[in-house]
């Protein structure tokens, strides 16, 4: 059974940077698609941007320009580069793996950021 584990979160000031990991147990993780998403309490659950095991993108408009997901599959980690931080990007933080290609099934715990003005 794959695990994701996520880190890397915290407090940064708003126009900062911060670089999430997401470290997966098990050899076949690195054929998964693994995607980012966040969430902030009382609010949808929303995507944030997703990689293939071939290293394709695709990034949630909210983030599109200021994010950059990439993966290194000897590591079996997925690292979400996010640049120009605001306010708004406060929330947590999850990876998620979609391993049959029909839904993210596999979640990490989550790691929080918070963006201070």
């Amino acid at each position: 059974q794959v695990q994701l584990v996520e880190s890397g979160g915290g407090l940064v000031q708003a126009g900062g940077s911060l670089r999430l990991s997401c470290a997966a147990s098990g050899r076949t993780a690195s054929r998964y698609v693994i995607g980012w998403f966040r969430q902030v309490p009382g609010q949808e659950r929303e995507f944030v941007g997703r990689i293939t095991w071939s290293g394709s993108t695709v990034y949630g408009d909210s983030v599109k320009g200021r994010c950059t997901i990439s993966r290194d599959n000897a590591k079996n980690t997925v690292y979400l580069q996010m640049n120009s931080l605001k306010p708004e990007d406060t929330a947590v933080y999850y990876c998620a793996a979609n391993p049959t290609g029909y839904g993210y099934e596999i979640w990490g715990q989550g790691t929080q950021v918070t963006v201070s003005s």
